[in-house]
């Protein structure tokens, strides 16, 4: 039976796992207590030869022995490979109880999903849950030992009430040599069909729900059987085990206590009983056993799966939700919040001040900022402080049109004509400042003259002249140069589509 002290540690407080350490069911003193004390007899044993049975031209053989062993003892990665071996055996031992197959989604969706009062919808429900609890029965058989003791055969599964004599006859008859356990899950889903063809289900969609609660069951069942049947490779526990008990075995040896008189390195004391080898032993070998008993937890274990008692806690529950609890609802009837604008349950005594806790609203709802950081900025304001940081697509095209005193402007142009339906002539010559143009931009400044009845003729050969520096705009206008930016060219399509009236 599974041992559970969560009880125990439900608050942290001074020394809370001592009183852990005083338990002996599923302890680790229970477990470990016979390798201690075979250690404890051997290295006694050794001691005892050496101080009393060799004499005094063996026991220089048995001290060089007794350095060589503790010297080179320490290279065996007991620490290493144990640790790795355990992390694995114990993820492996979470997994496989996450795959245990519990009834309770299916029974849920039978009992919601094949309808009638009647004794047929009545046989159609529990015969469908039966099914699901027969296949988990005949793969807990299989992998449990616990289990096979309680149904060692198809007889006792039977009489049990999982399976009718009609359907162990089907069972046996189909010929196949490998785990049968699927074959409950079959005659589900053919039940089903059957319910589906009656109108007890009433839907198709109702239908697939069923199927697809029944494939996760029946998927659980299946990676049981694959736990039981692939196991941590042969290998790796080998050299584990191999690792654990050849350290320890040399150490059975190197760490015995030789005469101080003879000065050896490290050997200043006598004592009869090693407590560190002792510790170190406690806690290597242990660490073995902890994964010895946790990779198959389907034994008889006082820590491994309690598969009985889930077998007769599924099928009760699953039973009862679908029999006694179908279509069987307590009064509509209005609650006791049923006016509360706010609803609060109440406290008890002992936790009343939880009332007074404020609720969590986000991690960022405690940070504070200085008034003056909590202003917005205008973006006119902030294009001078951006400086060589990513401008906006305005703010290229002013440098664009700025810098056009280039050769590559007329090409510029042409390209934004080709983009803006709303391009004309006019337009793109009134904003062009090179002196080919014949334009004199300042007094009205660039890209801001209403079009004239008479378009000038391009420029009749490319320019060439410095660009100035794109980082402060000068722009001409009729009230003299500014260092602002100027706004955005008027023959650009506006965001409202009004591009005569912006000209105008």
């Amino acid at each position: 039976m599974t041992v559970t002290y969560t009880a125990r540690v439900a608050n942290a407080r001074f020394g809370g796992f001592s009183k852990l350490l005083l338990l002996w069911r599923g302890s680790i003193y229970k477990l470990l207590y016979r390798e201690v004390l075979v250690f404890l007899g051997g290295y006694l044993a050794l001691s005892a030869i050496y101080r009393f049975i060799l004499t005094d031209n063996q026991r220089p053989y048995f001290e060089k022995l007794v350095i060589y062993c503790d010297q080179y003892a320490n290279l065996i990665p007991v620490s290493f490979v144990l640790g790795f071996y355990v992390t694995l055996v114990v993820n492996r031992w979470w997994s496989q109880y996450t795959c245990m197959p519990l009834p309770d989604a299916l029974m849920c969706a039978i009992s919601g999903s094949v309808h009638g009062r009647d004794e047929r919808g009545r046989l159609y429900r529990r015969t469908l849950m039966r099914y699901a609890v027969l296949s988990a029965v005949l793969i807990l058989r299989s992998v449990s030992t616990a289990v096979f003791k309680r149904f060692p055969t198809m007889d006792h599964v039977v009489e049990a009430g999982f399976m009718t004599r009609e359907e162990r006859k089907k069972y046996e008859s189909l010929n196949s040599s490998y785990n049968k356990y699927w074959i409950p899950c079959i005659w589900f889903a053919n039940l089903a069909a059957q319910a589906r063809k009656e109108g007890r289900i009433r839907d198709s969609s109702t239908f697939k729900l069923l199927m697809e609660k029944l494939d996760q069951f029946r998927a659980k069942c299946g990676m049981l059987f694959h736990y039981d049947w692939i196991s941590v490779p042969l290998v790796y526990t080998q050299v584990v085990t191999i690792a654990v008990y050849s350290f320890f075995l040399a150490c059975l040896i190197g760490r015995q206590f030789l005469d101080p008189a003879k000065g050896y390195k490290n050997h200043n004391m006598d004592l009869c009983i090693p407590v560190f080898t002792l510790l170190q032993f406690f806690f290597y070998v242990g660490w073995l056993k902890v994964a010895e008993q946790l990779i198959n937890p389907f034994g008889e274990d006082d820590d491994d799966f309690e598969t009985n008692f889930l077998i007769d806690r599924n099928f009760q529950v699953s039973m009862l939700a679908v029999d006694e609890m179908y279509d069987d609802l307590p009064l509509l009837e209005k609650d006791l919040y049923w006016d509360a604008a706010d609803a609060r349950a109440p406290y008890t005594a002992a936790t009343a001040f939880m009332m007074h806790q404020p609720s969590f609203q986000g991690s960022t709802f405690d940070i504070t900022l200085a008034k003056e950081d909590m202003q917005f900025q205008r973006l006119e304001g902030m294009e001078g402080q951006l400086g060589e940081g990513p401008s906006v697509p305005g703010d290229f095209l002013h440098r664009l049109l700025a810098g056009g005193s280039g050769p590559g402007l007329g090409r510029r142009l042409s390209l934004l004509r080709r983009k803006n339906s709303c391009v004309s002539e006019a337009s793109t010559t009134a904003g062009c400042p090179c002196p080919d143009c014949g334009r004199d931009d300042s007094a009205t400044g660039p890209l801001l003259d209403p079009p004239s009845d008479t378009e000038p003729a391009p420029p009749a050969a490319p320019f060439f002249a410095v660009e100035p520096p794109p980082s402060v705009v000068v722009v001409p206008t009729a009230r003299g140069s500014t260092p602002n930016p100027a706004p955005l060219p008027p023959w650009l399509p506006s965001p409202i589509g009004e591009e005569e009236e912006s000209l105008a």
